[in-house]
């Protein structure tokens, strides 16, 4: 009996908690506001909103005709900087950057989906996946190689040369999935991916982002349907220009609905 008592006094002292570190945060958003001038009225769309968004997370961002909701998208996929407040992507600091640098880093971090596809119609797929890298400036037989292999991966081996025209909906806007993903970005941002196509082929669009961030890829989507924000972990709703509350899915890290205090994300 002395030596059971022994070794459970000795066991507490031996163990050690291990914990995972949280992911690292690709975005970073820190009081933004965004004013425009429109001769002599200011328009205030952003005012305080603040939120962070780490690697791995697929995140919704919806809200009502000028909550705020579409000029955080410009400002997080580097389309436009804030008036005021930090933004840090990836590391970096790109709140104050000029407009070529903003360039630089959107063709190198970011991978964008659009509703309306963005495809140049008179392209081949191929094409169209290779831009970026030609931005990029990435040799032919690279851009080739990388772009057969991201238009297979969403399914699209067999169609390199099809033109937008000869391709449906869907398959437009898998070859902008491939596009989006060919400089393996650090965030994938989608406006609204499914807003030009039938609900059958939406649901097979958000399969693929779904299966995207899967595979590690983090996500923020821009939409104004429940059901698709649905497939996030978690829903940012903004309103007045800041984030109003946020909502954890079932699927995400918890199944409750939180209210931020404004201008506060989690």
């Amino acid at each position: 009996m002395q030596a059971i008592h022994e070794i459970t006094e000795a066991v507490p002292s031996a163990l050690h908690l291990v914990t995972t570190p949280d992911p690292r945060p690709v975005i970073e958003l820190e009081n933004i506001h965004k004013t425009y001038t429109m001769g002599d009225v200011q328009v205030h769309a952003l005012r305080g909103a603040s939120l962070t968004i780490r690697e791995g997370e697929f995140v919704a961002i919806m809200g009502a005709s000028g909550s705020g909701k579409s000029t955080t998208m410009n400002i997080i996929g580097c389309l436009d900087r804030p008036t005021k407040g930090s933004y840090i992507l990836d590391g970096q600091d790109v709140s104050q950057m000029s407009k070529d640098e903003r360039a630089d880093i959107r063709s190198s971090k970011i991978g964008f989906v659009f509703q309306g596809f963005n495809l140049l119609s008179r392209t081949s797929a191929l094409e169209n996946v290779e831009l970026p890298m030609l931005y990029a400036g990435i040799s032919g037989a690279q851009r080739h190689q990388r772009a057969m292999e991201s238009l297979a991966s969403v399914g699209l081996a067999g169609r390199e040369q099809n033109h937008p025209n000869q391709l449906s909906g869907g398959q437009q806007q898998r070859v902008a999935v491939a596009r989006a993903l060919v400089n393996d970005p650090a965030l994938i941002l989608a406006d609204e991916p499914t807003g030009n196509l039938d609900s059958k082929t939406g649901t097979e669009v958000l399969n693929l982002i779904d299966e995207l961030n899967a595979g590690g890829k983090t996500i923020v989507l821009v939409t104004h349907g429940d059901e698709v924000a649905e497939r996030a972990h978690r829903v940012l709703h903004m309103k007045d220009g800041v984030i109003d509350r946020e909502v954890f899915n079932q699927h995400g890290k918890k199944a409750v609905a939180a209210t931020a205090p404004a201008g506060k994300g989690h």
